[in-house]
């Protein structure tokens, strides 16, 4: 089994900055645009107040950072 669960906001972006990601902008409606400097990578990452991000929502967040869902979980 993947291990993948919703993660909430501040878990999915504590994560992000784990890898080097930083916040760039307010994106449209709840969303905020994640960059990383390094290779210019960028997640756009929902912001729904306390509610967990669905799996589906998190396995692109996942697939856009260029790890696998393991190593994600795992940080």
């Amino acid at each position: 089994m993947s291990g993948l669960r919703g993660l909430s906001y501040q878990e999915v972006t504590r994560r992000l900055r784990k890898l080097g990601f930083r916040l760039y902008r307010h994106g449209k409606g709840s969303h905020e645009v994640w960059v990383r400097d390094t290779d210019g990578r960028v997640i756009p990452v929902p912001h729904h107040g306390s509610k967990a991000i669905r799996t589906g929502t998190m396995r692109a967040i996942i697939r856009e950072t260029g790890l696998s869902v393991e190593e994600f979980m795992g940080l």
